[in-house]
């Protein structure tokens, strides 16, 4: 089996300079005195997500991850930043089927959306990263996307004074590998989205937030005639598990398998959370599919049968009424709040 920390989400493998910075680094933080902490409204029927020991939240350092999350700085030519694929309008997705990196280079599957991603163990459509504070590494050094490298990117920063002292009241230390990948995080970690009309309906006893027609999607998504709620279950929608859905039957890309090498794992991909669902399109790990109308038809149908496919994808017949108050049920995913919080935006 491929270690985690050898794969991004294309497959590629992460600068062993820079893991080695992260590592040597772990134990030396200094914790400054006057750090206040950041505590992150946790919505109705969430738990508290686990917040790693070594990067508690504090204001200073969700400040500084913020300005790094839109720093342009952190791709070889400054034409890009972690916002160019990740908007907050569309659930920090992009509505591109494949994200342009530098010099328009075009990844090789579709960005996945950020929202609630402080309570997942793994990240990217394979699975390939174990922490949201490694996952930044992907991006900075994929040459699709960034095409830089962590070391590149800090000595960049320690020409900037005011990033020398951001980093310093965040970390109490200068610019590096071990605080950059941290505040990101720190801030990628407020990307708590639980305001959606279903929630409002679910757990703050507004009844009147979901329709009739989106009322009676809710029978269907949690009855067993089309049976999402195996596979998108809990608070965030998701099993936090890796399917093969029956998109293909021969896959280009395996998935899973990338990081496992097991052949049981070709096609399998992460199950995406549904919340916000309604404007993180084109859909699937490639973008392949264009609209909700489109992925309801896909599961109907069944799949296309590869070896690998989830038992749980099988024909099912919805009435045109049906596919329609299904859909309205998963538009009832979307959190307009989360969507324009001014707290997320540069």
């Amino acid at each position: 089996m491929i270690n985690k920390f050898s794969v991004f989400s294309d497959g590629l493998k992460f600068s062993i300079l820079a893991i080695g910075l992260i590592a040597c680094s772990r134990d030396a933080e200094l914790q400054s005195p006057n750090l206040s902490p950041y505590s992150i409204d946790i919505p109705a029927g969430f738990p508290s997500p686990d917040i790693p020991a070594d990067n508690a939240m504090t204001q200073n350092r969700v400040s500084l991850g913020k300005r790094l999350f839109f720093e342009k700085a952190l791709s070889i030519d400054s034409s890009i930043s972690c916002a160019s694929c990740h908007f907050q309008i569309h659930g920090f997705s992009d509505p591109k089927r494949f994200s342009l990196g530098v010099g328009d280079s075009i990844g090789v599957r579709n960005a996945m959306a950020l929202s609630n991603v402080a309570y997942q163990e793994d990240f990217f459509w394979d699975g390939g990263v174990p922490s949201l504070e490694l996952q930044v590494l992907a991006p900075i050094e994929n040459p699709l996307e960034m095409n830089f490298s962590v070391p590149q990117v800090v000595e960049r920063l320690k020409k900037d004074p005011s990033y020398i002292y951001d980093f310093k009241k965040a970390y109490n230390r200068e610019p590096d590998a071990y605080a950059l990948v941290r505040a990101i995080a720190a801030f990628e970690r407020t990307f708590i989205s639980g305001n959606s009309p279903f929630d409002q309906y679910t757990y703050q006893g507004k009844t009147s937030a979901l329709s009739a027609s989106a009322l009676r999607g809710k029978d269907i998504f949690f009855g067993e005639k089309a049976e999402c709620f195996h596979c998108h279950t809990g608070f965030n929608f998701t099993d936090n598990r890796f399917q093969n859905n029956g998109l293909y039957s021969e896959y280009q890309d395996i998935g899973r398998a990338r990081v496992t090498i097991k052949s049981s794992d070709i096609g399998r991909f992460k199950t995406p959370s549904l919340r916000n669902i309604e404007v993180t399109a084109p859909y699937m790990h490639d973008g392949s599919i264009a609209s909700l109308e489109a992925v309801v038809q896909h599961y109907m149908s069944g799949g296309k049968g590869h070896p690998n496919q989830s038992p749980l994808i099988k024909p099912f017949t919805l009435t045109l009424q049906e596919q329609q108050d299904l859909i309205a049920f998963l538009k009832s995913l979307t959190d307009e709040s989360f969507l324009n919080r001014q707290s997320l935006q540069p």
